[in-house]
């Protein structure tokens, strides 16, 4: 039985890889899913890396409360290196990660988790830049398209968006198509 009516939130800054906000974005929206987008200032304009999409932000990150949330997606490219300087957004992993709320990262999502203190004894994969970051802090590295580790679904990029989107919408409770 799918469920439907979740709520995603998606952790965006200036600089996402655009498919990677786009495509997860889509699906979740089409699965009847409420997408909300949380950024560092509301009604913020950002634009992804290639330059050919925009989205404006419904919250910042201090109006936002992990509990409204059934799974967060933190797309690639540069908008997690912009985020994670940001002490409420990292709250707002360690306590989603608390409550075991799905946290899906492409690319170079997983840095988010990684600054936030989330990957010590868990099995990731991302970018292959952010491999050796991850195993600093403990993380296990595997390069494969998605690794799903109890409520953290990673994959390493654009390419490999499909399985991302799959694994994150089975963990909103829909079959696999």
């Amino acid at each position: 039985m799918e469920q439907r009516g979740c709520k995603v939130a998606f952790l965006l800054a200036d600089g996402y890889e655009d498919s990677e906000m786009k495509h997860p974005f889509e699906a979740i929206t089409k699965y009847g899913h409420e997408a909300v987008i949380i950024g560092l200032e509301k009604e913020q304009e950002l634009q992804g890396k290639q330059g050919t999409i925009t989205y404006t932000t419904h919250l910042s990150i201090n109006e936002a409360s992990a509990d409204d949330y059934d799974a967060i997606v933190i797309p690639g490219g540069r908008s997690p290196e912009n985020l994670m300087e940001n002490d409420q957004i990292l709250d707002f992993l360690l306590q989603a990660n608390e409550k075991e709320i799905t946290i899906s990262a492409i690319c170079h999502g997983p840095l988010l988790l990684s600054e936030a203190g989330l990957v010590q004894g868990r099995n990731f994969t991302s970018y292959s830049g952010v491999a050796e970051k991850i195993a600093e802090q403990g993380g296990v590295y595997s390069d494969q398209p998605v690794v799903v580790d109890r409520n953290f679904v990673t994959s390493r990029g654009p390419h490999d968006e499909p399985d991302f989107i799959g694994e994150t919408l089975r963990k909103l409770g829909h079959s696999a198509n």
